[in-house]
C-alpha cells in the first residue's frame, strides 16, 4: 500500500482521543434479520436497497482519503451486509490504493462470501471479520430470521481459506437462554484452526432489539467456562484501543477473545468512528444522531478533511461508561446503519 503522506495536525477528541479507525457502512441492505440487529418484525425486507440513498464510488473514495489525511489507518467496510453492494471488489481495489491506509478488512455474515472471496482478495482486502452467533443448523436458521443457512456460511469460510484469508475473526453475541449453550462448541470448532473465536456481550445498540440486561452474559463467566475446560493465558493488547482481551490457549491451539463494552467499558481508548451508507459521521457506536457529511464531498478531500477535524475535536463520546446515569443518551441508532 502506499506511504503515508505528509499531514495536517491529527486532531484530537476533547478526551484526548486520536482518529485511527473508521467503520464504514458500504449498504444498509442485508439478507438476514438478526433479533439484536435487523428484526423482521421491525425492518421490511428492501430496507436499503435504495441505490439514490447511498455513498457512490466516487464520493466513499474522497471520503476516505479525507480521514486518512487525519490519521485514520484502520478501514472496516461493514453494512448491512456488505456483499451486497454490487461490483465490491472494485471498491476495494480503490480503497487498497489509499494513500495511509495500511489495515483494511472487512465485516459480513458469510453467506455470500464463497463467490466473492477470490475477487474480494486479489482487489486488496487484507482481512475478514465474520458475525457468527451459532453453529448448530436449526439455531443458526431462527437467529438469523429464518433467512441463514449455515452450511452456506462454512462454504464461504472454506472459499475464504482457498483465497488466502488467514486469522479470520469471527464474532459470536452471546445471549443468556437463547445461544449461551453454543459457547464450548464454538470453542471447540475454532481451537486449533488458526482463526481467533471472540464472544461479545449481548449489548443496547438501537431501539429495536429489546434488550435487557438479564440477557447479558459477562465475559468473565464466558471466560470461566472456556478456561474449566481449556485452559486460558492472558495475552497483551496489539495496539491501544484494541476492544477485545485477548487470551492464549495454553496447549498451543491458537487465540480467542471477550468483548466487554457492558460489563467493563472501554470508552476511554476508544479511536473510531462510524460512516453510515448515505455519508452521516457517528462518533459513537451509541450516538442518537449523525451529521450528514456527504454535501462537503464535493469540495474535495482536503476540504473534507479540514471539517472532520473539527466534528472530531467536539467529540466526547463515552456511552458505555455512562450506561444506565441521567447523562447516557435515550436514543441509540441502529446497528444496522453502522455496522456494529
Amino acid at each position: 500500500m502506499s506511504a503515508l503522506p505528509h499531514l495536517p495536525q491529527a486532531p484530537l477528541d476533547r478526551l484526548g482521543r486520536p482518529l485511527h479507525d473508521l467503520r464504514l457502512s458500504v449498504i444498509e441492505a442485508c439478507n438476514f434479520r438478526c433479533g439484536y440487529c435487523m428484526p423482521a418484525d421491525r425492518v421490511p425486507d428492501d430496507y436499503g436497497f435504495d441505490q439514490a440513498g447511498r455513498l457512490s464510488f466516487d464520493e466513499i473514495e474522497t471520503l476516505v482519503r479525507g480521514f486518512a489525511r487525519l490519521g485514520m489507518h484502520k478501514l472496516r467496510l461493514t453494512g448491512g451486509e456488505p456483499l451486497l453492494r454490487k461490483n465490491l471488489p472494485a471498491l476495494v481495489e480503490r480503497l487498497a490504493k489509499v494513500p495511509g491506509i495500511t489495515d483494511l478488512a472487512m465485516t459480513t455474515n458469510a453467506s455470500l462470501l464463497a463467490r466473492h472471496a477470490q475477487a474480494l482478495r486479489d482487489a486488496g482486502l487484507q482481512r475478514l471479520t465474520i458475525s457468527l452467533d451459532a453453529l448448530d443448523p436449526d439455531l443458526f436458521r431462527m437467529l438469523s430470521g429464518g433467512r441463514g443457512e449455515i452450511g452456506d456460511v462454512l462454504a464461504g469460510i472454506a472459499a475464504a481459506e482457498r483465497a488466502g484469508f488467514t486469522g479470520i475473526k469471527f464474532n459470536c453475541v452471546v445471549q443468556r437462554g437463547v445461544n449461551d449453550h453454543e459457547v464450548e462448541r464454538m470453542a471447540a470448532h475454532f481451537r486449533g484452526s488458526g482463526h481467533v473465536l471472540r464472544f461479545i456481550e449481548y449489548m443496547d445498540v438501537g431501539t429495536c432489539n429489546g434488550w435487557d440486561r438479564v440477557r447479558v452474559v459477562p465475559s468473565r463467566e464466558l471466560h470461566a467456562r472456556i478456561d474449566a475446560r481449556w485452559p486460558l493465558r492472558a495475552l497483551d493488547a496489539n495496539y491501544r484501543g484494541e476492544v477485545a482481551e485477548r487470551h492464549a490457549f495454553i496447549d498451543g491451539a491458537g487465540e480467542i477473545g471477550f468483548i466487554s463494552s457492558v460489563t467493563a467499558p472501554f470508552c476511554g481508548d476508544c479511536q473510531r468512528a462510524r460512516v453510515s451508507a448515505d455519508g452521516s459521521l457517528y462518533t459513537c457506536l451509541f450516538s442518537g444522531s449523525g451529521q450528514p457529511m456527504r454535501s462537503w464531498l464535493g469540495d474535495g478531500e482536503a476540504a473534507f478533511s479540514s471539517r472532520l477535524a473539527d466534528l472530531w475535536s467536539r467529540r466526547a463520546d463515552r456511552y458505555s461508561e455512562l450506561r444506565g446515569s441521567v447523562r447516557a443518551p435515550r436514543k441509540h441508532v441502529e446497528m444496522f446503519l453502522v455496522g456494529g
